[in-house]
C-alpha cells in the first residue's frame, strides 16, 4: 500500500531489475490473438503476465475478442454484441493466422484463468466505449472470483466508467488506467487515476517520455508502456523508471533484459 495516497500497489504487477514483461493479447507475433495457443506460448516464453481483451457477447458470457466485430479474426460477418456464444464457440480463429492454428478458438475468459498457469499474471482490459457498459464489468468481476484468480489479475481500461465499477464491486482486485494519444487531457494527465484507484498507468508508448515517467512515478504509480516491440526503446523506457512493457513479442523483450 502507497502510505501517502492510499493506493493499491502490488508487488506482483512491478519485480526488482527490470519491467514486467506483458504478452500483448499472448505472444500475438507468433500466435493467434486472444487465443489460448498465444497465452499458453507466452507462458513457455516466460513472460510475467499476458494481456487480453475482455467483451460480452449476445448471450452474457465474458469472451476475449479485441474487435467489436468477429470478422478480423474469425471470417465471421458479425458484431460480438449481436452473436450467442453458442455460435462464437464454432469460429476458427486460428485459421486467418496460420494453417498451423486452424481450429483455435475465441476463448471465454473462464477458459484463460483455468488453462494458463497458475503463476502468469493477467491483465484483463475492459473493452467498452459507453458509459453503460451493459454488465461487463459486473460479469468479468464475477468470472474472475468464480475462477479464484482475483491475486494474479490486474483489470485495465480506457474506461473510467468500468473501472470506477471495478473498483467498487472488486475492490481488491488492482486497477490500471489506459490511454493514448486521442484521449482527452484528463486521461492523458491520469487526472481521474486517484478517484478510480488506480495502482498503475497504462500510457501508450508515445506518451511514455521519460519526464511524464518520472512524475507519474513521483505520483505512486506503476506505468507499462503499449505496445512495445523495439528492444532498444523498451531498453528506454527501463531506464526511465517504466515498471512494465506490452509487447507482442516477450520473449524479444526477456532476451533484451536478461
Amino acid at each position: 500500500m502507497n502510505a501517502s495516497t492510499g493506493r493499491a500497489s502490488p508487488q506482483q504487477f512491478s519485480r526488482a531489475g527490470r519491467p514486467l514483461v506483458w504478452a500483448h493479447r499472448g505472444a500475438s507475433r507468433a500466435a493467434p490473438e486472444n487465443t489460448l495457443a498465444a497465452f499458453r506460448l507466452a507462458a513457455e516464453l516466460g513472460a510475467d503476465g499476458v494481456e487480453l481483451d475482455a467483451q460480452r457477447c449476445a448471450t452474457g458470457e465474458v469472451v476475449v475478442l479485441h474487435d467489436e466485430s468477429l470478422g478480423r479474426t474469425t471470417g465471421h460477418a458479425a458484431l460480438l454484441s449481436e452473436t450467442p456464444w453458442s455460435t462464437v464457440r464454432t469460429l476458427d480463429a486460428g485459421a486467418r493466422f496460420s494453417e498451423k492454428f486452424r481450429g483455435e478458438r475465441v476463448p471465454l475468459l473462464a477458459e484463460v484463468l483455468a488453462q494458463t498457469p497458475p503463476a502468469l499474471l493477467v491483465n484483463v482490459e475492459l473493452k467498452c466505449d459507453r458509459a453503460d457498459d451493459r454488465g461487463l464489468t459486473a460479469a468479468a468481476v464475477a468470472v474472475v472470483r468464480e475462477s479464484g484468480a482475483a491475486g494474479r489479475v490486474l483489470f485495465s481500461s480506457f474506461n473510467p466508467f468500468c473501472l470506477w465499477r471495478a473498483r467498487a464491486l472488486a475492490p481488491e482486485v488492482p486497477r490500471a488506467l489506459l490511454f493514448e494519444q486521442d484521449s482527452s487531457f484528463a486521461l492523458r494527465h491520469a487526472l481521474a487515476a486517484p478517484v478510480l484507484g488506480a495502482c498503475s498507468l497504462h500510457p501508450e508508448d508515445v506518451l511514455a517520455t521519460p519526464a511524464s515517467i518520472r512524475s507519474w512515478r513521483r505520483r505512486g504509480y506503476l506505468v507499462a508502456a503499449w505496445t512495445v516491440d523495439d528492444p532498444e526503446r523498451a531498453q528506454a523506457l527501463r531506464e526511465a523508471g517504466a515498471t512494465g512493457i506490452i509487447t507482442n513479442v516477450p520473449d524479444v523483450m526477456l532476451a533484451r533484459f536478461s
